[in-house]
């Protein structure tokens, strides 16, 4: 989990450090003044609720998961082969977490208070760098943003009172809820695949049985996702999404045209290699792409997760 203040604040002193081009991109003056007053105004913890909803009973913590191979010494041994199927594909099935930016990265690309604010499991080093900002590794003048994105972008990084889906107890949608603190559980089967997002305690469905998208698609948090397999790489295809959750904590926005195309190869036992692409006419010129890696969560569980059980903040909202 990471604390939301810290999460954006790092955000705008990243942008500030490059002060010239973001501004005159974005035409907003990205300060830190600006940002502190948004910070103490609107954001909020963006999983704090959670934290604070969590039941406090593990669910299985520290029970050795079966079928894991293991060392001589009896610790998983993550390099090993990864397990397939009876069909033969690879199981993607486990308990995974997006493979944490290091917080002198973080340090680097956001300032070095990156960390000045921080909840206990909510560290900015538990976390990947693009949670923070998806284009972090483009250069400003780089980032294929049409105007209305960059428009709904300047009234987000100026706004007190903008709406951010997880300060509500909603979904933070995706990619972003696979790149926080929180644990993502897979579980295979033939046809279909979930994927139980411990944020939100959401769920997504990938059929794999062959069958099309909806024609008549409802738009939604979590979008419709089919998938179908590349040789050993699972290719899951979402679309109908709704426009209400921002792709990362700076704000880029997306529409309820995005179409999001991931690729998961499950490359050892322990580490699942994603490639995740975004496709949104309008609001970007162009799709992009990021890559992250996942890794094994041996011997533990998703813990259940309910936001609005004992959650307090909304009340001061806007005050």
């Amino acid at each position: 989990m990471v604390n939301v203040r810290a999460f954006r604040r790092a955000a705008l002193l990243a942008s500030e450090s490059r002060s010239a081009s973001v501004a005159a991109l974005y035409n907003v003056p990205l300060t830190v003044t600006s940002c502190e007053d948004a910070d103490v105004r609107q954001l909020t913890l963006l999983v704090l609720f959670g934290l604070l909803g969590i039941g406090v009973h593990a669910q299985w913590l520290n029970y050795p998961t079966p079928g894991i191979p293991r060392t001589k010494d009896g610790k998983p041994n993550l390099t090993a082969p990864a397990p397939r199927t009876a069909d033969g594909r690879p199981d993607l099935s486990g308990v995974w977490h997006v493979q944490p930016t290091p917080l002198a990265e973080m340090k680097r690309l956001f300032g070095d208070d990156v960390d000045a604010v921080t909840v206990p499991g909510m560290e900015p080093d538990t976390i990947s760098k693009y949670a923070i900002n998806i284009f972090v590794d483009l250069k400003a003048e780089d980032v294929p943003m049409r105007p209305e994105a960059a428009a709904i972008l300047r009234r987000r990084l100026t706004s007190t009172t903008e709406f951010f889906s997880p300060t509500h107890c909603l979904p933070a949608g995706i990619p972003l809820a696979t790149l926080v603190s929180e644990l993502t559980k897979i579980v295979q089967t033939p046809g279909l695949t979930l994927i139980w997002l411990e944020l939100d305690s959401a769920m997504r469905q990938i059929y794999t049985d062959g069958r099309p998208h909806p024609v008549n698609q409802n738009p939604s948090w979590l979008g419709y996702s089919i998938g179908k397999w590349d040789k050993d790489t699972l290719v899951v295809d979402t679309v109908g999404f709704n426009d209400k959750t921002w792709l990362d904590a700076f704000g880029h926005p997306h529409s309820q045209a995005m179409r999001v195309v991931e690729r998961y190869r499950r490359r050892d036992f322990g580490h699942m290699d994603v490639e995740i692409t975004i496709d949104d006419p309008q609001m970007y010129t162009k799709p992009f792409t990021i890559k992250v890696t996942h890794e094994l969560q041996a011997d533990t569980d998703i813990l259940e997760y309910f936001c609005n059980e004992n959650e307090k903040d909304r009340g001061h909202m806007g005050k």
